[in-house]
């Protein structure tokens, strides 16, 4: 168990055949401010599960697959006091990680947020997207999974977690019940993500039919929170 009263911060990643990923994902976590990394693998068919056992991860297995069930066992196995959920394709820095732990040690106010993010892509599109939602961050606090979302622990045991029920956009749903329910912030310097998904449909495509499925996110979201 971690120091009462200490700030600790719990990185917990869903994963499904990552093994291309993880390994170097978590090899790039600054240990020095951070305190533990939960993978949470929904059945992988690769090595994905060995390998982030070999990083030095705790690894659990979700009977259920379903990334909402597999954040929210991650939750419930975590030991910090900060849980900050992430995708096993995106990097962050040490100076990001440094910016989340000072923001939680000075603004007692702050329940969570999530970060600027940009794609590992030249796409102008992509680059264009990425300037909006530090924009809808920073006005509204509405965040996707591969931003990475933060919260304290206390605020998502109240929240409920995590939307079981849904097999998509249990982030964005998330993110939408967090800033209805205190104050929220976008820290940067942005993560690295990748911009892989997009590459069946093209950016332009994807980013409309995204659109059009958060939308409908964010109204139902709403809905939760008027109950």
């Amino acid at each position: 168990m971690f120091a009462s009263g200490v700030l600790t911060i719990s990185i917990i990643i869903p994963t499904l055949n990552e093994a291309e990923n993880i390994e170097s994902v978590v090899s790039e976590l600054p240990v020095s401010t951070i305190d533990e990394v939960i993978v949470v693998d929904g059945g992988s068919e690769d090595e994905t599960v060995s390998l982030a056992a070999k990083a030095g991860c705790r690894v659990f297995t979700s009977p259920e697959r379903g990334r909402a069930n597999q954040l929210n066992l991650g939750a419930g196995k975590s030991l910090g006091n900060v849980l900050l959920f992430f995708h096993a394709d995106t990097y962050i820095s040490s100076e990001t990680l440094e910016n989340l732990r000072e923001l939680f040690e000075d603004d007692e106010w702050v329940i969570g947020g999530g970060f600027k993010r940009r794609f590992d892509s030249p796409s102008h599109w992509l680059g264009a997207t990425c300037r909006l939602a530090d924009w809808r961050g920073k006005a509204f606090g509405w965040f996707l999974g591969d931003q990475g979302i933060f919260v304290r622990r206390e605020e998502f045991e109240r929240l409920g977690g995590f939307d079981q029920k849904m097999k998509v956009g249990e982030d964005l749903d998330f993110s939408v019940r967090m800033s209805a329910s205190g104050k929220t912030q976008i820290v940067g310097p942005p993560v690295l993500s990748s911009a892989r998904r997009f590459s069946r449909t093209g950016p332009l495509r994807q980013t409309v039919s995204d659109f059009r499925t958060g939308w409908g996110i964010v109204k139902r979201a709403r809905r939760k929170n008027r109950k």
